[in-house]
């Protein structure tokens, strides 16, 4: 009786698995969500230097001009040779939010913050590709302007 429950337990767990390793995920494509996928290659990230509007409150700027190539590690950082406090003035570029030079008590830094310096955990270039889901997001000022495509209840 023993047996038969543990061939049966077997049984069931193997067909689980087996399930598992069928289905698919929209954004993997055909590659079935147990197996592993091979990346896409890189392709051309937008070099258009120009400030994007973020999408949502607090969202990090993205990072509007190519960075291949850029040192970021802990001896150097390349992207502070434009954007830190005292370069922005000389090369024109968007400084170093002041949230950088705080620690995590508030306190001012006289050096950007241990925590901030690998600008790419929330600042990220940007490539003009095609969505790979759908997306329905309506911007908070819209909803409140009653903007089309905004939820009907918000309307005027």
């Amino acid at each position: 009786m023993r047996a038969a429950a543990l061939i049966l337990l077997a049984a069931f767990a193997a067909a689980g698995t087996l399930a598992y390793a069928q289905q698919e995920d929209r954004m993997r494509g055909t590659v079935p969500v147990a197996d592993e996928t091979r990346p896409p290659p890189l392709r051309n990230p937008e070099n258009k230097d120009v400030r994007r509007e973020r999408a949502y409150s607090m969202q990090p700027p993205t990072i509007p001009h190519k960075i291949d190539g850029y040192q970021v590690d802990l001896n150097v950082n390349a992207c502070l040779g434009c954007h830190s406090r005292g370069r922005a003035p000389v090369t024109q570029a968007v400084a170093v939010s002041v949230s950088h030079y705080m620690d995590r008590d508030g306190n001012f830094l006289a050096e950007i913050s241990p925590r901030r310096y690998f600008c790419e955990q929330c600042h990220v270039p940007q490539d003009e590709v095609k969505p790979l889901v759908g997306n329905r997001f309506v911007d908070v000022d819209e909803i409140l302007r009653g903007a089309p495509g905004a939820p009907a209840a918000t309307r005027k």
